[in-house]
């Protein structure tokens, strides 16, 4: 199962999951007058990201909406980029939060699994029902394959919807993520304990984070909004389990951090810098968490 891969990962390296979301802005200057044009520069760029950071991020996203952005060009350094990561061995979390039925999810999931864009992990958006998440999952069964579909997530528009209570008193993400864990996750369960049909959980908020930690105890999760989005490395330690069960996103702080350090020549080091700044202020915090 790729959740077992993923938690071995995040033991070994860390729970650092660094977001390729490269918009073009983010390339110095230098980098994109060297190249023919922006598909080329991201790409660039990414791959120095990647070989500075491959040893201490736990895994890899990649934000497909920035490279549509940038048309034909831009799917090629999205398509290169993820073969790029494959071939370092790296696992990857492809951001598409797709969220239909039927044939056009067996479409997605082909589309995602297999072929020139082929990930390890996609997002997904639940809100057309669990019928949404069924196509993926003979990929994850037979060919190792993982999703994290939208529970809780980090922005502020988040209460709109996903706050709202039943009858019951359940939260919609309650339910969410309740049924995923219960009825789908359940047959996608790897050896580490967790499934690979993991949740995607905002770690902008450590209101409800003990709760949904132990509510959702075998879901893996994927936390953005650590960094640029305000979550706190000590909000964030909260929603990991023994420093594992999750890897939590940062994806602006790494791509420009070299803007802090001042040396747009040497962007790599200081995305290196960063990850290992944010992997050691997390996993400190989760050790005085767990005291």
């Amino acid at each position: 199962m790729i959740v077992d891969r993923l938690y071995q990962s995040v033991a070994e390296k860390g729970p650092i999951c660094v977001g390729l979301d490269t918009d073009i802005s983010y390339v110095p200057q230098w980098l994109r007058d060297e190249c023919e044009n922006d598909g080329e520069a991201v790409l660039a760029f990414n791959k120095q990201i990647i070989d500075a950071c491959c040893d201490v991020a736990g895994c890899f996203k990649v934000q497909i909406a920035y490279y549509e952005s940038l048309g034909l060009q831009g799917l090629q350094a999205y398509r290169d980029t993820l073969a790029y990561l494959r071939q370092k061995g790296q696992i990857v979390i492809a951001d598409i939060k797709r969220g239909d039925i039927a044939k056009t999810a067996e479409m997605y999931a082909k589309g995602h699994f297999t072929g020139d864009f082929e990930a390890d992990l996609v997002t997904l958006s639940p809100f057309m029902g669990l019928d949404s998440i069924t196509p993926y999952l003979p990929y994850i069964k037979e060919q190792e394959k993982g999703v994290f579909v939208l529970v809780r997530t980090s922005n502020p528009g988040r209460e709109d919807f996903q706050y709202i209570r039943s009858e019951s008193g359940e939260t919609i993400y309650d339910i969410v993520g309740r049924r995923l864990q219960d009825e789908i996750g359940v047959d996608c369960m790897g050896q580490c304990g967790y499934s690979s049909v993991g949740a995607v959980i905002g770690g902008t908020s450590s209101l409800e984070a003990e709760t949904i930690r132990k509510k959702l105890d075998k879901t893996f999760f994927l936390i953005p909004g650590y960094g640029a989005q305000g979550g706190k490395a000590e909000d964030i330690a909260r929603y990991l389990k023994g420093r594992n069960g999750g890897v939590v996103n940062s994806s602006r702080a790494v791509l420009l951090a070299y803007k802090k350090a001042g040396d747009e020549r040497d962007f790599a080091t200081a995305a290196r810098n960063e990850v290992i700044k944010a992997r050691e202020e997390i996993l400190s915090a989760c050790a005085e968490y767990e005291k």
